[in-house]
């Protein structure tokens, strides 16, 4: 009897050992980073400025995609943000942009606004937001719903949407900056009032602290050499300031600046998402149970400065190298808060960006602009040669080419005719235009197969039938929407703007890199499986091979 006993006991403890080994096999915390508008390119060009302790050890210890790539267009913010965690593309989870236009209330909208509910933490605020036209789980739903629950899943980003849409439709919470009182807030979708660390946070009052400062470049300005001269014709500058150079007297510069909006073009902005982060690992114990919390960081700033001066400005390098120190601050707490072998970090880009077109034909490289409200204008008038007295375009914008809903009568048969034959004219009026490379229709792309190759493959893995317009252009590279030379922008379906960083570092990643060619739809499913949990709902990416084998 006795010995049965011994034995039930050692069976016990050989269940209970089996099932605490198997809860140690996922880590505490997982921390998704993404960087807006960085390049895959800038790791290799900034490298000499950087430490050891920042992105050279998520480089040399980590595991990195060189050759991974969004495998779609629009390339742009929200798309991106929602397409890292979801696994997919707009085609499925339906974020066809940062605004868009929206064909059943016939009105422009921005991807997370909700008029449902309110902002908290300041009544003016821009709370009015949630996830609700991400039409997929994500990966943070994922873990939420594999653990009941009890997972903790927290969103950080100075915009609202890179806090929201990763954050998914299930977190405890998601936080972004508030321009107009220099805090950060949320949305009634989450919470109704702010948490009490929050409520702390914001009393320090840490953006008028960083607004006080001058900023100046991090080494001496002579040494940034991997960027073209501190004053260039093709970077725009700051309202008060007569040239786009250092130094920046940021106090000055609020006064013309929208104040605290100031901030999100600087690198301090971004010292202020790591305050942020700190606080919340501490006010939500983030990493401190059994049950594998998520953490989703995105980095504003980096683009709000590229759109300003492009992708060659010294400024922009200098705070390449100023993140650099913020993520080894990252690394640096993680270790020291939730332990060196209890973390998985992956670090990626919403988007990459294009070179400023001028720069490009002053060193006679083919590029050029634009203008999507000229072209439209011109378009018009020469529609009412055909179509006498008739509005036949809704919206134009985006590249995309909205009909007006009932614009051709009520008889299927005539309607139907005239809608093919608009088509038509629309579309070889485009591809007669200057700087437009195809143009694609509705039942072109929805037709498509979805992993056709080229550029018909990219924009019908970008094309929601239900939410996108009826007629997509797509422009030769280097060219884009712009009215001025200065600055820059992204969105197009080429490998400036599709060429982004994916690097995997912590618990369960090997050390290594890859050349093979991966789309970002699969970061995703590349966690389910390190995680053991479900695939995002819509997901249509692949676990990475290479970390497994």
């Amino acid at each position: 009897m006795r010995s049965v006993i011994v034995c039930l006991f050692c069976l016990i403890a050989l269940a209970t050992g089996a099932q605490q080994t198997s809860s140690q096999e996922q880590p505490k915390l997982v921390v998704g980073i993404v960087v807006d508008q960085m390049r895959q390119e800038y790791l290799y060009r900034f490298a000499p400025k950087f430490g050891e302790g920042g992105f050279k050890r998520l480089m040399n210890q980590g595991f990195m995609l060189k050759n991974a790539h969004y495998n779609y267009a629009p390339t742009v913010t929200g798309p991106g943000h929602a397409s890292v965690y979801t696994g997919t593309t707009p085609a499925i989870h339906g974020i066809i942009g940062n605004d868009f236009y929206d064909k059943e209330t016939r009105k422009t909208v921005n991807c997370v606004e909700d008029a449902r509910y309110k902002p908290v933490g300041n009544a003016e605020g821009n709370g009015d937001v949630s996830p609700w036209r991400m039409l997929s789980s994500t990966i943070s739903d994922e873990l939420k719903l594999s653990t009941q629950k009890r997972s903790k899943v927290i969103g950080i980003s100075i915009k609202d949407r890179g806090a929201v849409l990763p954050a998914g439709h299930t977190p405890n919470g998601a936080y972004w900056y508030d321009g107009k009182t220099g805090k950060f807030i949320t949305s009634t979708y989450y919470m109704a009032k702010l948490p009490e660390w929050v409520e702390k946070f914001n009393k320090q009052n840490l953006a008028d602290k960083y607004l006080s400062q001058e900023w100046k470049t991090y080494y001496p300005i002579d040494q940034y050499t991997e960027s073209g001269p501190d004053e260039s014709p093709y970077e725009g500058k700051l309202r008060g300031k007569d040239k786009p150079s250092f130094p920046y007297n940021l106090s000055e510069l609020r006064k013309t600046n929208g104040n605290f909006e100031l901030l999100t073009y600087t690198p301090f902005s971004n010292d202020y998402i790591m305050d942020m982060v700190k606080a919340s690992l501490a006010g939500e114990s983030l990493g401190q149970d059994e049950w594998t919390d998520f953490l989703a960081i995105s980095f504003s700033a980096t683009d709000y400065l590229g759109h300003l001066l492009g992708p060659n400005a010294v400024e922009v390098e200098d705070m390449y190298i100023r993140l650099d120190k913020n993520i080894e601050d990252l690394l640096t707490t993680l270790d020291t808060k939730v332990g060196a072998q209890n973390y998985t970090v992956f670090l990626t880009a919403d988007h990459a960006v294009a070179d400023v077109p001028q720069y490009l034909i002053d060193n006679k490289i083919p590029a050029g602009y634009y203008s999507e409200r000229n072209v439209r204008a011109n378009l018009e008038a020469y529609l009412l040669n055909f179509f006498p007295g008739r509005e036949v375009i809704e919206n134009m914008s985006n590249e995309q080419i909205f009909l007006r809903s009932g614009a051709f009568g009520n008889d299927p048969r005539s309607s139907g005719i005239d809608l093919l034959i608009v088509t038509e004219l629309i579309t070889k009026y485009m591809m007669a235009t200057r700087g437009v490379a195809n143009v694609y229709s509705e039942n072109t792309l929805r037709l498509a197969n979805f992993g056709e190759a080229g550029l018909k493959g990219m924009v019908a893995r970008g094309y929601n039938p239900k939410r996108s317009g009826d007629i997509i252009v797509v422009l030769e590279p280097g060219w884009f929407d712009a009215t001025r030379i200065q600055g820059t922008t992204h969105g197009s379906p080429y490998s400036y703007d599709t060429h982004v960083p994916v690097i995997f570092f912590g618990k369960g990643i090997k050390q290594g890199s890859s050349v093979q060619y991966h789309p970002i739809t699969d970061i995703a499913p590349t966690l389910s499986v390190l995680l053991k949990i479900k695939f995002p709902n819509g997901c249509t990416g692949q676990p990475i091979g290479e970390l497994f084998e």
